[in-house]
């Protein structure tokens, strides 16, 4: 018996040990990776006096798509579109790399794959602070795109762990990871980017060598700190790569499959409809997201600071939420607050699509903040359950891919269906849509039960 429970206390520790370690790296990786945000519309302005080729392009293409779906040539409404293609194609970047990521990192080992990643995200920040065109910089977020697999190696990191306990609370410390770093990480780049004439640099550069700091930092505390958590008896396993660059292979997550031991019918059929879920939930909620910086700036005419004030009130909501009631949901609770925290989502878009003052605006981001700091920890530690030890790295791999594609989707749909119909028919027709992956979730609950 004793050595039964020093063998609890040694794994409850090591368990400790490793999700600590995710969040202070995730953490610092995402300080890193948000202090553009507040910035890059003035970057685009910036570059926008330049004359560069592949600016003029990409506005090109920017102006056909205003122009298609009837927004307003106004330079608000532009610096949104112009950041959302170039958000889009880091996404699209992301939906092709992730998988093959998470499938080496199954092979080789995490910290190896992290410490890969990590060098990349340094010289993309590297690039970006000695780049003086628009070309140099595309280059730097299509270098980061490439390399910026961290939250799939993290996740892969925590659904390693053999306690399911552990796992959820591993998820909701990431989830927690993102809100504080989409919160604070702005506001460190805004205040940067306003010192920058004392410095005598570009106004961007500042941040940039900041954001390439934390890379340092973050590759030094793997090295030093962070535990192999894949063992070595799982390692040399080979997934089946091609299926890896196939959209549809990627929703039927047919690489997890092609192995030694690939798991139940039963089990697969649970997990392709989780990432049915996961899919459908991102693809809705990222186009309203999305939107959401339209409706503020044409209803209430929002500044930017005041578009800053409301996303720190839904990253510290969210923050609160995943610190506290997130991370106590117990196994097996999973999909019961999942389904919740969707059907949650419909009186929160409802809200504000029709808010007519900023407190009903407020009372609907409450909601809505309340759903996302619960649903992609929660469905992420569904999945982290499937597979064996040797496929973790893949799974938690297609899991983000399916996740990039839908961000790379949603807002190029959504917002052309909120210039075309209006913002409340935008809103209400996408609550409503919310009622797909509901479905999607009886049906996962369904082939638990069975």
């Amino acid at each position: 018996m004793p050595d039964v429970n020093k063998s609890a206390e040694e794994g409850s520790s090591f368990s400790s040990k490793v999700i600590n370690s995710v969040f202070l790296l995730l953490l610092v990786d995402l300080l890193g990776f948000t202090l553009i945000l507040p910035l890059l519309p003035s970057i685009l302005d910036h570059y926008a006096q330049t004359g560069d080729v592949v600016y003029e392009f990409l506005q090109s293409v920017v102006g056909w798509f205003r122009e298609a779906v009837g927004i307003p040539m106004e330079r608000k409404y532009n610096s949104v579109l112009f950041g959302g293609l170039i958000g889009s194609l880091f996404s699209l970047l992301q939906f092709l790399l992730s998988p093959l990521t998470g499938a080496l990192s199954d092979k080789y080992g995490r910290r190896p794959m992290l410490i890969l990643v990590t060098l990349g995200m340094m010289s993309s920040y590297a690039v970006w602070a000695v780049s003086r065109s628009f070309s140099m910089f595309l280059l730097f977020r299509v270098i980061g795109g490439i390399c910026k697999s961290n939250v799939t190696l993290c996740t892969a990191i925590v659904a390693d762990l053999t306690c399911p306990k552990a796992r959820n609370r591993g998820m909701a410390m990431i989830g927690v990871a993102f809100s504080l770093g989409f919160t604070v990480g702005p506001l460190m780049g805004a205040y940067l980017a306003t010192s920058y004439k004392s410095t005598g640099n570009v106004f961007y550069q500042t941040p940039a060598l900041l954001a390439f700091g934390f890379s340092t930092a973050d590759l030094l505390f793997i090295w030093f700190m962070l535990p192999e958590t894949l063992s070595k008896n799982a390692k040399g396993s080979s997934s089946g790569f091609r299926d890896l660059l196939n959209p549809l292979s990627l929703f039927h997550f047919s690489a997890v499959t092609r192995t030694k031991d690939p798991p139940a019918k039963e089990k697969m059929q649970k997990l392709q409809v989780l990432g049915l879920v996961y899919f459908c939930y991102l693809f809705l909620f990222s186009g309203l997201e999305f939107t959401l910086s339209f409706l503020t700036h044409q209803r209430f005419h929002f500044t930017s600071m005041q578009q800053g004030k409301m996303f720190f009130f839904t990253g510290v909501v969210m923050a609160l939420i995943q610190g506290g009631y997130a991370r106590r949901i117990k196994p097996g609770q999973q999909i019961r607050a999942v389904s919740m925290a969707i059907a949650v989502l419909i009186p929160a878009f409802v809200l504000i699509g029709l808010s007519w003052n900023v407190t009903m605006l407020y009372m609907g981001l409450l909601l809505y903040s309340f759903a996302a700091a619960v649903v992609i920890p929660c469905l992420s530690t569904l999945v982290s359950d499937h597979g064996s030890a040797n496929q973790k790295g893949t799974v938690m791999g297609i899991l983000r891919s399916l996740g990039a594609l839908a961000r790379a989707m949603g807002p190029v749909v959504a917002s052309s269906v909120y210039w075309m119909a209006g913002a409340q028919t935008c809103f209400f027709l996408t609550s409503a849509c919310f009622i797909v992956p509901l479905t999607f979730l009886r049906t996962a609950k369904r082939l638990k039960e069975e």
